[in-house]
């Protein structure tokens, strides 16, 4: 089958996708809508994948430019002949797929376009109502999205959940066990609003100052940057965070055995793939009580939740946490549990090959 992936950027996840297209021995066609500003490590394209060079792909992009990107996506898809089109986000790739007016157009969420984006304006709102209506198939990683879509005018019958997942084999258990004397607690989510890494450093604040043994990993980065050291420099802990910076895929899990709690404060998710990792890795997850983290993370089995943007609630469960150290382990063989069951990559990848074919089989 020869196909069309129309994607904002090229992060790991497309890499992933790309990867999983191109093994299942499909001809994929890669189209990029903005720059490689967020491309880290050595994500080179698989000698498989074709990289299409067009009108898009070389900066941010605009709503003046929706024209011009539009015909010359239509241009690509007469040119290319794809059986298929996987685009997403919505509100952008796949609004300019299905513009161009071909079909079939599998619509691919990314978790932000419905839960954040879609409430920008009522432009947003209407341009993924327009997308989802024309669109022949929609998939995405949580139901929460799914429903969502449904109710911008999604068919349910043409819809699938799947979550992304993790390579199980290199994220798994750390063998090592971890120091007693410190308790650390791990976060990698990016440093933006829609994130809540700040909810995360004023509860770390509040517990690092009653408890001396308890010490924070961020990694990554973001516009919050100053922001987050403005509040462990203000509450006299900064030199208890260890700023690790952009981590390679490679490395990441060595990140993950460092720590005794994962954290994810996120306001806004689908289903997550940093806390697949984390369940991955064997680690109790302690997450914001959204929707979607909701379908992974059940109380006192593999984590816990606390209240959404609550900094004094997220600091008490760091407590509570920290109380019980000796149930961790067996908290943390329940997510690795989780994990094999519902995030093995290798797996869920088949679902999105049976879409292909359930695709190419209605047009026929």
């Amino acid at each position: 089958m020869k196909l069309i992936y129309f994607s904002l950027g090229y992060s790991t996840h497309d890499y992933r996708f790309l990867k999983a297209i191109s093994d299942g021995g499909h001809e994929v066609y890669f189209v990029q809508l903005e720059g490689n500003q967020r491309q880290v490590e050595s994500r080179t394209l698989s000698e498989n994948v074709n990289q299409v060079i067009w009108k898009g792909g070389r900066e941010p992009f605009r709503w003046s430019d929706l024209l011009k990107l539009t015909l010359d996506f239509r241009r690509l898809t007469r040119e290319i002949k794809p059986d298929l089109i996987h685009a997403g986000p919505i509100q952008t790739c796949a609004f300019i797929a299905v513009l161009s007016g071909f079909r079939p157009v599998l619509t691919m969420s990314w978790g932000f376009d419905l839960m954040d984006d879609v409430h920008r304006n009522k432009w947003w709102e209407w341009v993924t109502r327009y997308t989802l209506t024309r669109s022949t198939f929609f998939t995405s990683d949580a139901n929460v999205t799914k429903d969502k879509a449904v109710s911008y005018g999604m068919n349910p019958e043409n819809t699938v959940v799947f979550p992304w997942g993790v390579d199980l084999e290199h994220f798994s258990p750390s063998t090592v066990d971890r120091p007693p004397s410190t308790f650390t607690l791990f976060c990698n989510r990016s440093w933006e609003t829609r994130y809540g890494v700040d909810v995360l450093a004023r509860a770390f604040v509040k517990v690092a100052q009653q408890k001396d043994n308890i010490d924070l990993i961020l990694l990554g980065g973001g516009s919050q940057g100053t922001k987050l050291r403005q509040i462990f420099q203000s509450g006299g802990v900064l030199e208890r965070v260890t700023f690790g910076g952009q981590i390679s895929q490679t490395d990441l899990p060595r990140w993950y055995h460092m720590a005794g709690l994962y954290i994810s404060p996120s306001h806004v998710d689908g289903s997550s793939v940093s806390l697949m990792e984390a369940l991955a890795c064997g680690l109790p997850c302690l997450v914001s009580d959204i929707p979607a983290n909701k379908e992974w993370v059940v109380e006192d089995e593999n984590g816990w939740l606390f209240h959404d943007g609550d900094a004094d609630h997220l600091a008490e469960k760091i407590l509570a946490a920290m109380n019980q150290r000796e149930k961790l382990p067996e908290i943390g063989r329940s997510s690795r549990r989780s994990a094999e069951m519902r995030a093995d990559w290798k797996k869920n990848a088949e679902t999105l090959m049976n879409v292909y074919n359930q695709m190419s089989l209605r047009e026929r």
